[in-house]
């Protein structure tokens, strides 16, 4: 058993190379970026490595050379220069609250204070404060400063959803705060800003137009997240562990990290990148678990996409499109959700298409989209817990199509009754339940959607059993089978051992439920 530290929580690079952590050298892009530019923004979901990168670059202007030896950057830096360092940590603090996003920019600048030596300034504006201190330190020690600022989008997202007057409380705070880096460029030797989503009408982005967004650079594409050669190289005695932990060879169990974590992509030509924390977190427990999921999912992202009457068919059936300009900026009152699930990290790139300088979004892997669709469930279905596809999936199983049958009905049964009903909420609703339960139950069983090529609603197959769904609204179960016959969706399983099981269901638009079912074999 390896006795390798994987950083599991650990976001503090010098803690992390002083206790002999494992590290995935990202330095050589640090040395790109402090040397051909100044003012950054990053944006990277939840867990993806910022706070890291964030801590690596302050070890790196504090001249800690030590920490970096063995990495690409030592062979790279030739001078270890040391730099005021002044960051922000916004990842916690309450921020729903009066004054609370000012006390957290005031502890960063009075812990600056007390670090360098200069005049404290506890009565003193915060804007007026961060000016001063940047020309003092700067004065003081020769060197200009290097300003840090992890997780900046923490305090307004912390309110979408919430206080109206708070979000814009803090907004007219962030307008005066960090404007003064405008005025201030020549104490300034480097800038980065990090966070999940880019909020066009915040004044960073507006006040700060030289503020380089590196968000969807292909030459930093990798810079947080874990490529396929980094993950082989860096994680090899890793890797062979859990392939034996799960009774798998190391190609299989490569096969389903890929499945599980990979499929990442932030630039036109992005190398596939792998969702680090994922990745730790299944080597530690040596088991393909959803744990970027469960570090939580914002309960205003699935409310306001059943509001939209958003379809959840479109996340994985190539119908998502947008522009480069649509998916970097995100404002809460654009109709449009796409920028803030590609930032937040539900979707991302797939395809770019030059003729219609456009994207094509989707999930980017199994853990993903198992767990989002989980997320989605209990609004989706009008339920109050997340649906239990285990259940469906050992009546699959052992063909126990009344179970089936009556598991169904309870969903369906579920279905709202609008204010205002119309048919195309009718279908809407009832093709989400459909959906939503074949596309969990693919964690189980192979599950092979419908298709615009003329397949039934569903087929699923198990190791004994293989299952044709045809589901009608109004109609008859006659029709539906009938249907099955007259297309051929069984033709491809005609020499197939297993046992064909032919289903048809119609849902009753009057009732409201599950009307009718018939089992033919």
């Amino acid at each position: 058993m390896s006795t390798r530290k994987l950083p599991i929580g650990i976001q503090d690079f010098s803690y992390l190379r002083e206790e002999g952590y494992i590290y995935v050298d990202k330095t050589a892009f640090i040395y790109d970026l402090v040397t051909n530019g100044k003012p950054y923004f990053l944006s990277r979901p939840r867990r993806f490595g910022k706070s890291l990168l964030i801590t690596t670059l302050e070890a790196y202007f504090m001249g800690k050379k030590d920490l970096f030896r063995g990495l690409a950057i030592e062979k790279l830096e030739k001078d270890w220069i040391e730099y005021p360092v002044l960051k922000f940590s916004l990842a916690g603090g309450e921020f729903t609250t009066e004054n609370g996003l000012r006390k957290t920019l005031a502890y960063s600048l009075s812990r600056f204070e007390e670090k360098y030596g200069l005049k404290q300034k506890d009565d003193w504006a915060v804007s007026e404060r961060f000016r001063e201190n940047l020309f003092e330190a700067n004065e003081k020690t020769g060197r200009r400063v290097a300003v840090l600022v992890d997780e900046y989008d923490n305090p307004l997202l912390k309110n979408i959803g919430g206080s109206t007057e708070q979000d814009e409380k803090n907004r007219a705070l962030y307008k005066g705060f960090f404007a003064v880096l405008k005025d201030c460029d020549t104490y300034l030797r480097f800038v980065l800003f990090t966070g999940v989503t880019k909020f066009s009408k915040v004044s960073i982005f507006s006040d700060l137009n030289q503020l380089q967004d590196i968000s969807m650079d292909k030459e930093f594409s990798e810079i947080c997240g874990i490529t396929q050669s980094e993950l082989e190289t860096t994680f090899s005695p890793e890797i062979d562990e859990m392939a034996e932990a799960n009774k798998m060879t190391r190609e299989e169990c490569l096969e389903k990290l890929k499945r599980f974590y990979d499929g990442y992509h932030f630039s036109k030509k992005s190398a596939n990148i792998y969702n680090p924390f994922s990745l730790v977190n299944a080597f530690k427990k040596r088991e393909f678990g959803k744990f970027w999921f469960g570090t939580g999912t914002p309960t205003f992202l699935v409310k306001r996409l059943n509001e939209m009457g958003f379809n959840p068919q479109q996340f994985s059936d190539g119908s998502l499109y947008a522009s480069e300009d649509e998916i970097t900026d995100y404002r809460p009152d654009n109709p449009d959700i796409v920028p803030l699930l590609y930032q937040s990290g539900y979707l991302t790139l797939k395809e770019y298409d030059e003729d219609f300088e456009s994207f094509t979004l989707a999930y980017p892997n199994e853990e993903v989209k198992y767990g989002f669709t989980q997320s989605l469930t209990p609004v989706y279905l009008n339920s109050d817990k997340p649906l239990d596809v285990r259940n469906f999936g050992r009546d699959i199983k052992t063909a126990d199509t009344d179970s089936l049958r009556n598991r169904f009905t309870a969903l369906f049964a579920n279905l709202p009754y609008p204010a205002k009903p119309s048919d195309s909420v009718l279908e809407r609703d009832f093709q989400n339940v459909v959906y939503l339960v074949f596309l969990l139950l693919g964690q189980f069983v192979k599950v092979e959607q419908h298709s615009a090529k003329g397949r039934a609603d569903c087929i699923v197959e198990t190791e004994e059993y293989i299952y044709i769904f045809e589901f009608k609204r109004d109609g008859t179960v006659e029709d539906a089978l009938s249907q099955i016959d007259a297309q051929g969706y069984a033709k491809p399983y005609e020499a197939d051992s297993r046992k064909l099981v032919k289903i048809g269901a119609v849902f009753s638009s009057e009732e409201r439920t599950l009307s009718d079912w018939l089992v033919g074999e």
